[in-house]
């Protein structure tokens, strides 16, 4: 673990080539309220909507989360969607000279219809998918352009991803020649292949990417123990030429496989599956940063393989952070580091909990000596929502509130003993004398504070309450504080003093 937490907080920046089938992702959000009286399918009562880059895009929006320098090369069709796509690339400091217009085919669109039913659950479904797309083979004046791009980019940059969905870019000769250009330029090369039973065009890239299906189906080989992915692995390295062959095999993880033999299962932690949109792409793009980082296959396995458990765990092709990896290590070590998260990080984990409808709760305070009014207060302010996240000032703030002698505990303990406990979600450290900035962060439907707080105002109130949530103030443990019991520890010392005292003098 320590060897991972090392790799993923020193990644650098490569220079990572991301050549594929770009498509623009849109979601509509809603609430299924009832049938339609036209036909027996869900009517939506759209909420939301939102547009992601999908496919190859998919996999440069990992890559640029994670701190890459990223060139996009690929097809776009000439019109609105693909004009979206561009801009969202653009924002994202994406190098777009690669991306051609082909005005023989729209740029593609995948849109999906989520909704959940208030009623019975909170659950996201996905109601259904259209797909907007021409799929034939490039023309060749495209591919020569893509060509002389590829020719002109390749030499300088540390890895080559490939994301091939078979929408007509990837045809047998450009595959040929990007991995004639990887060769060329000692440049390795990956791919997430498509769905077919011949691999011959992939002959001579340095690993292949494929899930257990596209597996089966391209070495007619059914995966169901190890010594039958030994024979999978083996059948592809061998055909193919390649250095490693990665087959991920969902619930159990993934196997990597090497030419020289070995083969290894790298598991996976259980988790809830939400959603399995992105996952292959979070892998190829895990390999292409962490390898093109310097980083060994094996290393990047292991590292892939928990990036894309947190991937499942989101709802569509959504960027997975270094943070949010880091965390999930730690939390491998503990449950309770688990919990602990920055500002940064909270913002992402709780757009996943919005998209299940969960009802955000948040309170913050020093909790020095933390004690049973703390425990009472906390579980009160659990039970108004989904979610508990507790805002908790630093060894900082609390001096500049209650002076040098503060706080008695340091924050990292304070905030593992808060993590500890069952009602608490997340614990969020905050540096500012008032946590309205995390507030806003955070934005939760429910922000409790102590009834001390109903005349004084409680800070956050305006901000909460003018999107529509609220504020409710949670009762009091009558006599409990951390004040009284330090005056009952300072009084008790005060009192076993003086009969240290008076049992000298009778001596």
């Amino acid at each position: 673990m320590d060897n991972l937490l090392n790799i993923i907080s020193n990644l650098g920046s490569p220079k990572i080539m991301v050549i594929g089938d770009f498509m623009l992702d849109k979601y509509v959000w809603g609430e299924v309220k009832r049938i339609s009286q036209e036909a027996p399918i869900p009517v939506i009562n759209v909420s939301s909507e939102d547009v992601r880059p999908g496919g190859a895009g998919s996999v440069v929006n990992n890559l640029q989360t994670l701190g890459a320098q990223v060139l996009a090369c690929g097809i776009i069709g000439d019109d609105a969607h693909g004009h979206t796509l561009l801009d969202i690339l653009r924002d994202m400091s994406v190098d777009i000279e690669g991306i051609s217009i082909d005005k023989s085919r729209p740029t593609i669109l995948k849109m999906r219809f989520l909704g959940h039913l208030q009623t019975v659950g909170k659950g996201i479904q996905q109601l259904l998918r259209v797909d907007y797309e021409k799929t034939h083979v490039i023309s060749e004046e495209i591919e020569t352009q893509i060509a002389r791009y590829l020719n002109e980019n390749i030499p300088s940059c540390h890895i080559i991803l490939v994301s091939d969905m078979n929408k007509g870019l990837l045809s047998h000769s450009l595959l040929k020649t990007i991995v004639t250009l990887g060769k060329r330029h000692n440049k390795m090369v990956i791919v997430d292949p498509k769905l077919m039973s011949d691999y011959a065009c992939y002959e001579g890239f340095t690993a292949i990417t494929p899930n257990r299906n596209e597996t089966e189906i391209a070495t007619g080989i059914k995966i169901s123990d190890i010594d039958s992915l030994h024979r999978a692995g083996n059948k592809l390295v061998s055909s193919l030429s390649l250095e490693y062959c990665i087959i991920t095999i969902d619930k159990d993880g993934m196997f990597l496989y090497h030419k020289n033999g070995s083969g290894k299962i790298i598991p996976t932690v259980p988790r809830a599956v939400f959603d399995v949109t992105g996952a292959g792409d979070m892998v190829l793009s895990m390999f292409g940063m962490v390898v093109g980082s310097g980083y060994s296959f094996e290393d990047a396995a292991l590292l892939a393989n928990i990036a894309a458990g947190i991937e499942v765990g989101k709802i569509g092709a959504t960027p997975v952070s270094k943070g949010e990896i880091l965390n999930e290590i730690m939390s491998g070590r503990t449950q309770i580091s688990g919990k602990i998260k920055d500002a940064e990080g909270i913002k992402g984990i709780l757009n996943e909990h919005r998209k299940k409808n969960d009802k955000i709760v948040f309170t913050n305070g020093c909790f020095d000596l933390l004690h049973v009014g703390h425990v009472e207060y906390l579980k009160f302010a659990r039970k108004q929502g989904d979610l508990l996240v507790i805002g908790l000032n630093t060894d900082r703030s609390v001096r500049s509130q209650k002076g040098p002698t503060r706080p008695f505990v340091s924050e990292t303990d304070r905030a593992q003993m808060l993590a500890a406990l069952e009602d608490v979600t997340y614990v969020v450290p905050f540096d500012e004398l008032t946590p309205l900035n995390l507030i806003k962060a955070v934005k939760p439907d429910v922000l409790v504070k102590g009834e001390d707080w109903k005349n004084a105002g409680a800070v956050g109130r305006e901000f909460v309450e003018s999107y529509g949530g609220k504020v409710v103030y949670a009762p009091f443990v009558e006599g409990v504080s951390t004040t009284n019991i330090v005056s009952r520890i300072i009084k008790r010392h005060s009192q076993m003093e003086s009969l240290k005292d008076a049992a000298s003098q009778i001596q």
